[in-house]
């Protein structure tokens, strides 16, 4: 006797329900379910492995092709003190941008096997691109050197003319965009900008920084995210 055969209580994959009743084979059926063409009991069910009850019912779309899911591109507002490597796990449909949720439908698999290509460190915030798509991750190393990125700095105190004189020397433009008594916020524009690079010019030239959030990465900006939220490059945006 086979311990390991699941019990009638624990129902079937859901795949190979599918697969009989669509009359395709089990990868079809999996293609199916992960495009978000499967409903049980009015749900939509996105996992293949989750198993169904013989009296649940099972709906598969109208019209729906058994077709590889599109790869996409993420853009997420990590938050401050998140490591790069792990910011990944916000990428879930809770945070997904609201204005955008209704005419884009988040998929798990959208989620996985994202390649982060513009890792932050971790103490700053701001836009990191994650994507699946050999053209954009190939345009992101290419052009990795020549890709501009727009930097908002707090640094502590006031910034004087020569300090800001002497950002002409180094690789980034920098504009000054507020100041106050106590902190001062700066724009960086800087191309080929590499984790570390910009904390590195304001320590030599005496600034402390309070915070730091990237706004644009080329062409596609923040574009209203909050911290945490996520959205995904739209057709027309090009880095």
């Amino acid at each position: 006797m086979n311990n390991n055969r699941p019990s009638e209580e624990e129902g079937i994959r859901l795949a190979k329900r599918v697969a009989a009743m669509a009359g395709v084979s089990r990868r079809e059926a999996e293609l199916l379910i992960e495009n978000g063409a499967v409903r049980v009991d009015g749900v939509p069910a996105t996992l293949p492995q989750s198993r169904v009850q013989a009296h649940q019912q099972v709906e598969i779309e109208a019209g729906a092709k058994p077709e590889p899911v599109v790869p996409v591109t993420l853009l997420l507002y990590k938050p401050a003190g998140m490591p790069t490597d792990t910011a990944h796990k916000l990428l879930v449909a809770v945070n997904h941008h609201e204005p955008e949720r209704a005419g884009q439908r988040f998929l798990p698999v959208h989620a996985k096997g994202q390649h982060c290509m513009t890792p932050l460190e971790t103490g700053a915030s701001g836009l990191v691109a994650y994507t699946q798509e050999f053209r954009i991750e190939r345009k992101l190393q290419e052009d990795a050197g020549i890709l501009e990125h727009e930097v908002m700095v707090d640094v502590a105190g006031t910034v004087s003319p020569e300090v800001l004189a002497r950002f002409e020397r180094s690789p980034a433009r920098v504009s000054i965009g507020r100041q106050a008594d106590d902190q001062t916020g700066l724009r960086f524009a800087l191309k080929g900008a590499r984790p570390g690079q910009i904390a590195h010019l304001c320590d030599q030239m005496g600034l402390t920084i309070v915070a730091m959030w990237r706004i644009r990465i080329g062409r596609v900006p923040l574009a209203g995210l909050q911290p945490g939220q996520w959205r995904y490059l739209a057709p027309h945006e090009r880095f």
